[in-house]
């Protein structure tokens, strides 16, 4: 009898402290702000549709969605939804153009173009191409207007069949869904079966706040763009662009910049900076490019930015 008290009281423990531990929540009881950030961070992680897409004029936008699935295969059907701002309830140029000219490609986005792609989600006017923004290379589609990303591993060219409004108010989504009329497929990412490799492939997917999870190396995070819009790619000097040394996700980081450094705070860097930091050898370019990669990747942009521009301005061979 006592044995089995003791178990009663053990249980009604147990159940108290997984209540107690327990938030219930009514979404109608919260901002849409919030209870956007829990389903974000809670339904993950979520494969992310690079989408590219032109309006009636034949400007290109270019924007990554990760409300995003398969779901059919037979007719191969691809699905990813736009939302409806929750700031100013206003829609995006993505769905404004999918329902007008009723095209879509949609590219794959994996490790080596994570940065870029984190770019082309900048909130840029109307008539500007994140293509360019972002640094990525626009090539022609075989049936349909949207140009593919070539950096992408994977790009399906898409007729739009429907959009269905979910609803009118702000953070309300819009199912677009797409049928793939053809898809184009990297050789380099397939086995010996010319089936995908998930290794080779890379794929990333997003996860709430700034975290995406990459499936060979687990988590990583990836700064929202600035909201003062970043700089883009395009507005790189061209040394930096063209350069051998830095990689599409190094450009991305930088085209995040607000600015430019100018070219006081270079040579500030140059006196105080490198003295400060002995480490730092600009004996060549290349050397010194490596370098300022390794700050990029440490989260120290405005002094790589600094560093890369020194080269130029050292005129370092």
């Amino acid at each position: 009898m006592l044995i089995l008290l003791y178990k009663l009281i053990f249980t009604n423990v147990l159940v108290s402290i997984y209540l107690q531990t327990m938030i219930s929540i009514n979404p109608k009881d919260i901002s849409t702000a919030k209870l956007h950030g829990y389903l974000l961070s809670a339904v993950s992680p979520r494969p992310i549709a690079l989408a590219s897409t032109v309006d009636e004029d034949g400007n290109v936008n270019l924007s990554p969605f990760s409300f995003f699935n398969v779901f059919s295969a037979n007719p191969p059907i691809l699905i990813f939804s736009p939302a409806r701002r929750v700031r100013g309830n206003t829609t995006k140029h993505t769905l404004e153009n999918a329902l007008k000219t009723k095209e879509v490609v949609i590219n794959i986005v994996n490790h080596a173009m994570v940065q870029q792609m984190s770019l082309s989600s900048t909130e840029y006017a109307q008539g500007v191409n994140e293509f360019a923004k972002a640094g990525f290379t626009e090539i022609a589609s075989d049936l349909i207007k949207p140009p593919r990303v070539k950096e992408a591993p994977i790009q399906f060219e898409c007729k739009v069949n429907e959009v269905i409004a979910l609803g009118t108010e702000g953070g309300a989504g819009n199912l677009i869904i797409a049928e793939v009329v053809k898809l184009h497929i990297d050789e380099s990412i397939l086995d010996a079966e010319e089936k995908i490799d998930p290794l080779k492939i890379d794929t990333v997917a997003r996860m709430g706040g700034n975290w995406y999870s990459r499936a060979k190396e687990g988590i990583f995070e990836v700064q929202k763009p600035i909201r003062t819009m970043g700089i883009g790619v395009d507005a790189l000097p061209e040394s930096i662009r063209n350069s051998t040394i830095l990689t599409g996700n190094d450009l991305g980081i930088l085209g995040n910049s607000e600015r430019i450094p100018s070219e006081e705070e270079v040579r500030e860097f140059v006196k105080m900076g490198i003295e400060k930091c002995p480490h730092i050898n600009i004996a060549n370019k290349e050397n010194t490019q490596k370098q300022a990669q390794d700050m990029l990747r440490k989260g120290v942009v405005f002094d790589a930015f600094r560093l890369l521009l020194a080269i130029d301005l050292m005129n370092i061979k």
